[in-house]
């Protein structure tokens, strides 16, 4: 009861750093069918590149075998040398139709997900060899399904090869009255039939295994709400931490600001609300701005401006628009040079006139 409650209150879709975690762990969406009518696919393709030499090779072989036949040995070294010979033909006739499956099996797995190596997979689990954990899987959903996939398999191909086989009897009866040699191209070319159609079948069986895989797997990472929100902040840190880290963040700069007032050329002011330092020296491009803030901050800045003797201009607007619009330690913006200019020529010519 619990598992089930627990499996219903997971109704979020997995993020990627679940589906990420998970396949790190080797936990993948991964269809056998895909492999198998990969494997059968390549097969077929090598039976087609390679029907022709195949079907000389054994007739070769077997009409030589045929017409030394008298000559093996009626004992069990003679059958035995007799079917390594024969073993040893077969292998190199089918060693193009034999590498291409596994060169499809390897691409079969590269195709659904990268390769992973996980040692967690490899780890001891209890549930792995727990008699009721066995039974479960056993007689599971999963089991049933699994059960009635391999039913239907053999169902449909057991029909479309008895459907080719039945269309092609009249050939099968003329097979029998053949050389057994004469018969291996016209055999080769039912086989391939057979796995043509086979191949066909197999086609729609793996697309809709592959969606079904994906989808079991997606469900099975699905997520709970309160899942969500652990993840949200294992990954974005707690609310708790971001806002201390911003007030040292905000404290670090206000440090700053302090100290670089008594550097500053002017400050220009709201008498109330707002303060701005400005420093300007000889060869720059515009002043920058060195400290600003409002309320207590800005008669804080007031106050240190004042025991460094650095002249505090009142200027409302223009204190307001340059605290909107420009950062700390950044040149002022353009569309204030006039104003700023004259600010700072009036100190200039203040200083003149007191030196």
């Amino acid at each position: 009861m619990a598992e089930g409650t627990d499996d219903e209150d997971k109704t979020e879709e997995p993020t990627q750093r679940r589906l990420d975690q998970a396949i790190e762990r080797g936990d993948v969406a991964n269809s056998v069918e895909i492999n198998t009518f990969l494997i059968l696919g390549a097969f077929t393709l090598g039976l087609l590149l390679a029907a022709g030499p195949i079907s000389q090779a054994m007739t070769a072989s077997l009409r030589g075998f045929l017409a030394h036949l008298h000559d093996v040995p009626a004992d069990a070294r003679g059958f035995q040398d007799a079917g390594l010979r024969a073993g040893i033909v077969w292998m190199k006739a089918l060693a193009i139709p034999a590498g291409l499956s596994i060169v499809a099996a390897i691409a079969a797995g590269l195709l659904q997900h990268p390769i992973v190596f996980s040692a967690q997979s490899l780890g001891l689990k209890f549930e792995r060899v727990s008699p009721m954990a066995g039974a479960k899987r056993l007689l599971g959903p999963q089991a049933f399904v699994q059960f009635g996939k391999g039913l239907a398999k053999v169902g449909i191909v057991g029909v479309v090869v008895g459907t080719i086989l039945w269309n092609d009897r009249d050939r099968l009866e003329v097979f029998a009255r053949l050389d057994l040699a004469a018969c291996l191209p016209a055999v080769l070319g039912i086989a391939v039939k057979l796995m043509g159609g086979v191949l066909a079948i197999f086609l729609v069986i793996t697309l809709a295994d592959a969606f079904y895989q994906r989808h079991t797997w997606r469900k099975r990472l699905r997520m709970s709400k309160e899942e969500m929100k652990q993840e949200h902040k294992e990954s974005e840190g707690s609310p708790e931490v971001k806002g201390r880290m911003k007030q040292i963040r905000a404290s670090r700069v206000r440090k700053r600001m302090m100290a670089a007032v008594p550097t500053a050329t002017v400050i220009v002011t709201n008498p109330t609300h707002y303060a701005v330092a400005l420093r300007y020296e000889a060869g720059m491009e515009a002043p920058i701005c060195v400290a600003k803030g409002v309320d207590s901050l800005a008669l804080r800045i007031r106050a240190i401006a004042a025991n460094h003797d650095v002249p505090v201009l009142e200027n409302p607007p223009l204190a307001r628009a340059l605290h909107a619009t420009v950062d700390i330690d950044e040149p002022i913006p353009p569309e204030h040079y006039k104003a700023v200019a004259e600010v700072i020529g009036f100190v200039m010519r203040m200083r003149r006139r007191a030196a």
